[in-house]
């Protein structure tokens, strides 16, 4: 990669994901809306000897007046493997401001891709600057993936745009760290047909952004284990994960929220997060690099 900027020196999502693109392996990156997950992600982590990136909404800061944010970051200092915390798809400018200025995020997503493309381009590389001044790195999606999901704003009204190599330059030229290609994937649910992707683009755009910024990966409900590990293959990082390691705790609270008491609900709700988050360390090869990392 080229060298990392000043402002980031000793960053964490910009450590994990350079060793993970260094090992040939992903980092899973999950979404929290609660204790539980957060406590779920810290022990799957720990168990697997994995880095991870925790991840939530906007949603969490409004909600919470962000004490959401405060317990994964303290959780995650506590940790004996590399985690790192990231605000996924922040849409709005006055939150990642105040996001920057007052909460402890290694990392934003900036995504303006509800935007036209030079407006965009244009605001991100604003919100950019601003987050690097303060030290954190940032994300960003060019093109735009089609779809919504719970807790940011749903784009499914706008038209998908596949990512072009001339938008990774666009979007390198805004000095964004990380980049989201839109390569056949979706938020949301998939049609009957599955994820239909462009393998051969996105390899095109990781070698065309090599040495420049990473990709991740969105989009990746029902994705199969050979289709993940076919997008690792392919260059990508960095891999956001919701519906696909909490479906077992929604089914678990659907069915027992009658017949359990309060804690062991709670309990076992994380036992159930802890086994797929387990499950997807291993698909994405992560399992036991945290040795390299920490």
């Amino acid at each position: 990669m080229s060298p990392q900027s000043p402002t980031l020196k000793g960053n964490k999502t910009v450590k994990i994901l350079r060793d993970a693109e260094d090992g040939g392996y992903g980092i899973v990156a999950p979404i929290v809306y609660n204790i539980g997950h957060i406590i779920a992600c810290i022990q799957a982590a720990e168990r697997k000897r994995s880095p991870l990136i925790i991840q939530m909404f906007p949603w969490a800061i409004t909600v919470s007046d962000g004490l959401i944010v405060h317990a994964a970051a303290l959780a995650a200092s506590k940790a004996s493997v590399p985690i790192s915390i990231h605000l996924d798809h922040a849409q709005d400018e006055a939150l990642i401001r105040y996001a920057a200025d007052t909460l402890p995020f290694d990392s934003i997503m900036v995504d303006m891709s509800h935007y036209e493309k030079e407006e965009n381009l244009a605001k991100t590389k604003e919100l950019v600057r601003y987050c690097k001044e303060r030290g954190i790195a940032t994300e960003a999606e060019p093109g735009r993936i089609e779809g919504g999901e719970d807790g940011i704003a749903d784009t499914a009204d706008l038209e998908g745009m596949l990512t072009t190599l001339d938008e990774v330059d666009e979007f390198i030229g805004t000095g964004v760290d990380f980049l989201a290609p839109a390569f056949g994937n979706v938020h949301g649910e998939y049609g009957p047909k599955g994820p239909q992707l462009e393998f051969d683009r996105l390899d095109a755009l990781r070698k065309h952004a090599a040495g420049r910024v990473r990709i991740v990966l969105h989009g990746t409900n029902s994705f199969s284990e050979e289709t993940m590990r076919e997008c690792i293959r392919h260059g990508v990082t960095k891999v956001n994960v919701n519906k696909l390691v909490l479906d077992d705790y929604h089914s678990h609270l659907q069915l027992n929220a009658s017949k359990l008491s309060l804690t062991q609900l709670i309990e076992e709700g994380i036992k159930e997060t802890v086994k797929l988050l387990e499950w997807q360390m291993d698909v994405c090869w992560s399992t036991g690099k945290a040795s390299a990392t920490k």
